[in-house]
């Protein structure tokens, strides 16, 4: 690695995602030398705490003027849209947590355990895949290289973190009984709903079509066949999903096992004679991507049930991001 400096703005430091890459960058110990935290500019001025030191939040034009070498991006899509270029125009590398990027062929969407091969020097704008899609092409990845993949329906139980803090708030000002300002159409507490981000002319919401589309890009082949229902629950601790995917090979479920159990960012927890599988509770916090409930499909030839469960938070954004961070560092980009 190159011995220098690293300026590093973090964009939307003050949401859950923004906050959570300042925690996980501490935890790694990244090398930056100096933080600058960004946000509207109704949170200038706003102190973050990093690395025992109190920081001041500024502007996009004033982190801009102080030439980073790389930044991190959770502020939507219309903030990485305007302001993603720019700050790339300089030469610092973006790694955008929005959805605005993830589509452009020109931008690679990398999951570092997967396709880190895609990131050339001379990109300068790297998209961060949408959560749900990050834990479930972790476990996709390794079933497609081995096996191929026909075909995956998956169903999701996200976590109310993932529409941000608004959403928290409602859930525990509705346990508290507060009627307060409402980010859902319904009540989320004590409910289920079928709806994650905008609906679609097509009938699926947004969310959904991302899992279909985001996965078809990272694991670089358009004939999977994916179909998704996305699903908010009031839950906290992380995203779940419940995915059936039919392969191209057959299969036995202890080589599932041992494959999975051997792949980097995995911990397969699959005992449920012992009350032993995934939930968000048991992933809060944690890096890894959680897989159980394995078992074949017996309706259906070459097809077999998982499942995934992740801190949306942390792998399906934060941590994904600075691991991209950390390969820019290790391949001396930065």
């Amino acid at each position: 690695m190159r011995n220098q400096s690293i300026t590093l703005a973090v964009v939307g430091a003050t949401g859950l995602v923004g906050r959570k890459m300042l925690q996980v960058l501490e935890e790694r110990n990244f090398p930056v030398t100096r933080i600058i935290p960004v946000a509207s500019e109704k949170s200038a001025g706003k102190i973050i705490h990093f690395r025992g030191k109190d920081i001041p939040v500024t502007s996009l034009e004033n982190a801009l003027g102080q030439n980073p070498s790389l930044a991190l991006f959770s502020a939507g899509g219309s903030v990485s849209q305007s302001w993603a270029p720019r700050f790339a125009e300089t030469g610092c590398y973006v790694v955008d947590n929005s959805s605005a990027w993830r589509m452009n062929p020109e931008v690679p969407l990398v999951v570092p355990e997967i396709n880190p091969h895609t990131i050339h020097p001379r990109t300068r704008i790297i998209a961060n895949p949408n959560c749900s899609t990050i834990q479930m092409v972790m476990v996709l990845a390794p079933l497609h290289k081995n096996y191929g993949i026909k075909r995956v329906v998956v169903s999701t139980y996200q976590s109310v973190t993932g529409t941000g803090k608004k959403a928290v708030e409602q859930l525990e000002n509705e346990r508290t009984g507060l009627d307060a300002e409402k980010v859902y159409p319904h009540p989320i507490d004590l409910n289920c709903l079928p709806h994650c981000d905008v609906f679609l002319e097509n009938g699926y919401t947004r969310e959904e079509m991302k899992m279909v589309n985001e996965t078809r890009k990272i694991l670089q082949d358009v004939s999977i066949q994916i179909t998704a229902t996305a699903v908010r629950v009031p839950v906290m601790g992380g995203h779940s999903e419940s995915v059936n995917v039919e392969l191209q090979k057959p299969f036995g479920m202890d080589e599932i096992r041992k494959l999975l159990a051997g792949t980097s960012g995995i911990t397969v927890q699959d005992d449920p004679q012992h009350f032993q599988y995934p939930m968000p509770l048991t992933s809060h916090e944690l890096d890894e991507v959680f897989v159980g409930r394995l078992r074949k499909d017996e309706s259906c030839d070459n097809a077999l049930n998982l499942w995934i469960v992740s801190d949306n938070l942390r792998k399906g954004a934060a941590t994904n991001a600075v691991q991209i961070a950390e390969y820019l560092l290790e391949k001396e980009l930065i």
